[in-house]
């Protein structure tokens, strides 16, 4: 199982037959209105770009969250994926679950 806690690099993320690793996939990362908060937070835009608007513009992957800074993790065969840092505890269920133990 692969896990990644930063989404971003799932954007570019290509495979040795070139196809982007999330292609066909439903994975998470950072909403939206968890990047408003933050940006609200400091007063300033953190981030170049938002995740969840760079990935829902990736044809044929299935980018989803769940509510603000709650625990929410995704598994697509051996892609697990975490929204934020309170998901850690679920994606490593999902780990688990995906190494059969």
């Amino acid at each position: 199982a692969l896990v990644c806690r930063a989404t971003c690099l799932l954007l570019d993320v290509r495979g040795s037959d070139g196809a982007l690793l999330v292609a066909g996939k439903t994975w998470t990362g950072f909403a939206n209105s968890e990047e408003a908060f933050a940006d609200a937070a400091v007063g300033r835009r953190i981030q170049p770009f938002w995740i969840e608007d760079e990935a829902r513009r990736l044809p044929g992957t299935n980018f989803v969250v769940d509510q603000a800074f709650r625990a929410f993790a995704v598994r697509d065969g051996l892609l697990v994926t975490g929204q934020q840092q309170y998901s850690g505890t679920a994606a490593a269920q999902l780990v688990i679950d995906a190494l059969g133990r």
